[in-house]
């Protein structure tokens, strides 16, 4: 059997408070380092919790909100003038400190500031410390969604490997943008042009590099997992210049490439009124691998199912590398949708892993099956209960 002990030191919440933060006035969650089971009614504010945890890491967290949608209105619709969120964080055997707020002034301009063990911060600190992966349940769709869905979730996974590939996404998109609204006037400068997708093509060669490295440690640790409650996946990029860099296609070739491509596609692209080719538009492809079948002509139980696989293989990946911390997993409502059998598989491997995760559910009794391996919080209303 597979030894998952994890190679590097936890990285635990030992700590939880939030000042104005959706639906919470005020909180203090303390924690001791297990697993953390959030239980109550639907729109008691579990997922409210989940979220301010994952605003730990890079980005706008696992509902994508901008940062003044946070903030608390009270029971007459008002809006708080700031949000506030700490946490404690055992790193191994060292304490940490974040800290989150964001501030409105007069004229509604906010200012966002976040601190690490009490100095300022920028995201790509708060990424070197805090590596999260969650799964929520707008995700259960993904095989069967749009592409961009998929590289979405793609991209979330990789950001948890590299926290820097999310800033190289969002200058790829931000170029992307100049680019297609110059190309609309109609008469842009070549050397505008010219600037605008050497940008595109730095970052672009960078994500798909980063891309094609998260997929095939996943990949090794999907296979190195003992045949379980949850099948196994084959999966694979379908894009061109991630076929580059699998192929060991240098970082200054993939962007010779793109910009070759953006170059000859400038009449193309200002006809159809988009950028039609790049790293925006791969996908991932995803194979049952015990019945040779593609995800999306999976049943809806094993689309779920191999979900939940792959997020337990990404996090078994990360526990393996050597450069980077244990990862936080935040499964909203995964396990209401499990039968007893994989409920229990569930946090076995949870427990295997030796990380820290977070879940969340209608009921206590959903949680039976961890045992004294967790911690149990009832949510009401804004309050929240051990016990």
């Amino acid at each position: 059997m597979t030894d998952l002990s994890p190679r590097r030191p936890h990285v635990r919440l030992t700590r939880l408070a939030l000042q104005d933060f959706r639906n919470y006035a005020s909180l203090q969650l303390r924690l001791d380092g297990r697993h953390v089971c959030l239980y109550g009614a639907n729109g008691s504010g579990k997922t409210n919790l989940m979220e301010a945890v994952s605003m730990l890491s890079p980005g706008r967290g696992l509902r994508g909100s901008e940062f003044t949608e946070l903030i608390r209105r009270d029971a007459e619709g008002q809006l708080a003038r700031s949000w506030a969120l700490s946490a404690d964080v055992k790193d191994g055997d060292v304490d940490r400190k974040i800290g989150l707020s964001l501030e409105l002034d007069d004229q509604g301009k906010s200012k966002r500031t976040a601190r690490l063990d009490g100095v300022t911060a920028v995201q790509a600190d708060l990424g070197e410390l805090m590596r999260i992966i969650w799964l929520t349940p707008s995700m259960d769709r993904v095989f069967v969604g749009p592409a961009g869905d998929r590289r979405r979730f793609l991209d979330r996974q990789v950001m948890a490997h590299f926290p820097s590939h999310g800033t190289f996404g969002a200058a790829y998109e931000k170029a992307m943008r100049q680019r297609n609204a110059l190309l609309e006037r109609g008469r842009a400068d070549p050397a505008w042009l010219d600037a605008l997708e050497l940008g595109m093509a730095s970052a672009g060669a960078a994500m798909a590099i980063h891309r094609v490295d998260a997929v095939r440690v996943m990949q090794e640790a999907i296979l190195a997992r003992p045949e379980g409650a949850f099948p196994k996946a084959l999966i694979d990029l379908d894009g061109q210049f991630e076929t580059h860099a699998a192929h060991d296609m240098p970082l200054t070739d993939i962007e010779q490439a793109i910009a070759t491509q953006l170059r000859e596609n400038r009449s193309r692209d200002q006809a159809a009124g988009r950028t039609s080719q790049g790293v925006h538009r791969t996908d991932l492809r995803v194979i049952h691998a015990p019945k040779g079948q593609p995800a999306d002509q999976c049943s809806t139980g094993e689309q779920k199912a191999l979900l939940i696989g792959l997020i337990l293989a990404n996090a078994q990946a990360l526990f393996e590398r050597d450069f980077a911390p244990s990862p936080l997993l935040l499964l909203d409502e995964a396990a209401a949708h499990l039968d007893s059998d994989r409920r229990a598989a569930l946090y076995d491997e949870l427990a295997a892993l030796g990380g820290q995760a977070w879940l969340t559910g209608t009921d206590r009794s959903l949680f039976d099956a961890f045992g004294d391996r967790a911690q149990r919080f009832e949510v009401s209303d804004g309050v929240v209960r051990e016990g």
